[in-house]
């Protein structure tokens, strides 16, 4: 048994302040129970004097060396358990909230993996440990974001920001599975939601060139807008955008040195002239100057209206123009995602979705059946007398 189990051994450490450390030594390593990586030592906290001379010191130091004894022996049990496969009453019952927390301060992405942890913690009532994980009670995280439960400013919460939070807990719990914390790989299984209902509004080309030419009652509003268009800007970044960040580059043209709001990612983004003009005379400070939420919500639906657009449209679908726009345009996905600031291609492919969608409706438009040719010419009929109106 000792030639197939790891042997656990209580070892010593002289420390400062006349005081030895207590640990204990594994061969071969094990997997720390709360970072998931192999390790051959786990420090007790348990300390003992170097050199006792006094009686109370050495009853002391017998009392802690018998505790570390005791946790030897539990580990030794808990290797037996998990080396045979005997029911083992500890395991699991460590905190996956606090190995969320881990993995996402391990993260490079910090922000994003916060506010999936932080839902996650409030579906769980903040306590969660590995035993109380299972497929369905994960899968039922995705309805508990995409329910009223999550409504932020009254509107339900889009699937494909759930999904990004999902995908969050999938790595995690991917990663929870490849440490030895749970026994099934349960993020294999979990399901991503659709985006029924939440289908992402961008402008066409012919809409985009119509609203250049509508009228704005606020030009800051319309210069910023257009910009976002060009640029695939947060209405944020556009706010907080100022003349220093707009630099020329090594090969002539004009680039965004920017770190955007919401992602804290730092970039460096490159601008047509066009998108240049739109924000003005170059002076000191803010680019768009008494650009704010309040505004835009004040002038943008009755700019929309007079452009002819019926789809409801909002600031942030300017983001999406630039992005459907672009991949429409035959740039790559990569690219894109780089443009957009995504730390994940996955959120840059719904808009590659949208374009495949458009090609299968191109597709479709041209047909060897009579009736269809007969429909075409009726649609286009009734295209011409719109137009003469």
């Amino acid at each position: 048994m000792t030639n197939l189990c790891t042997k656990v051994t209580v070892r010593k450490r002289p420390i400062k302040n006349g005081q030895t450390s207590l640990y204990l030594d594994f061969y071969p390593p094990i997997r720390n129970p709360k970072t998931g990586r192999l390790s051959r030592r786990e420090y007790l906290g348990f300390y003992i004097y170097t050199n006792p001379t006094e009686k109370f010191q050495q009853e002391y130091n017998r009392s802690m060396l018998q505790k570390a004894e005791l946790v030897k022996c539990r580990r030794t049990e808990s290797i037996i358990n998990e080396e045979f496969g005997f029911l083992d009453r500890s395991k699991g019952q460590e905190s996956f909230l606090d190995y969320f927390k881990m993995r996402m301060n391990e993260s490079t992405n910090k922000a994003n993996w916060k506010a999936a942890y932080k839902h996650f913690e409030n579906y769980a009532g903040g306590e969660c440990r590995f035993c109380d994980l299972s497929v369905a009670y994960c899968q039922k995280f995705l309805d508990y974001m995409l329910s009223d439960k999550c409504k932020r400013n009254d509107k339900l919460m889009m699937s494909t920001t759930a999904n990004n939070h999902f995908v969050k807990l999938k790595a995690a719990l991917r990663m929870a599975y490849e440490d030895g914390h749970i026994k099934e790989n349960i993020a294999k299984k979990l399901v991503k939601a659709k985006g029924h209902g939440n289908k992402r509004q961008y402008l066409t080309k012919e809409e985009l060139f119509a609203l250049s030419k509508a009228e704005c009652k606020s030009d800051v509003l319309r210069r910023a807008g257009l910009f976002s268009c060009l640029t695939g800007l947060r209405l944020s970044d556009c706010i907080l955008l100022k003349w220093d960040d707009i630099k020329k580059s090594s090969d002539g043209g004009w680039v965004l040195d920017i770190t955007t709001k919401k992602t804290k990612t730092d970039a460096i983004l490159p601008i047509s002239d066009e998108a240049l003009a739109l924000c003005g005379e170059r002076g000191e400070g803010q680019v768009f100057k008494k650009l704010t939420p309040n505004l835009v919500a004040a002038h943008l639906k009755d700019w929309i209206e007079a452009a002819g657009i019926t789809k409801h449209i909002t600031f942030h679908c300017f983001r999406h123009t630039f992005a459907t726009l672009q991949l429409a345009g035959g740039t790559d996905i990569y690219t894109v995602s780089k443009l957009l600031t995504h730390s994940d291609l996955a959120t840059t492919q719904v808009y590659a979705e949208v374009v495949s969608e458009l090609k299968r409706d191109a597709s479709e438009r041209i047909s060897l059946k009579e009736d269809a040719k007969e429909n075409a010419t009726s649609e286009e009929v009734k295209n011409e007398e719109t137009l003469a109106h």
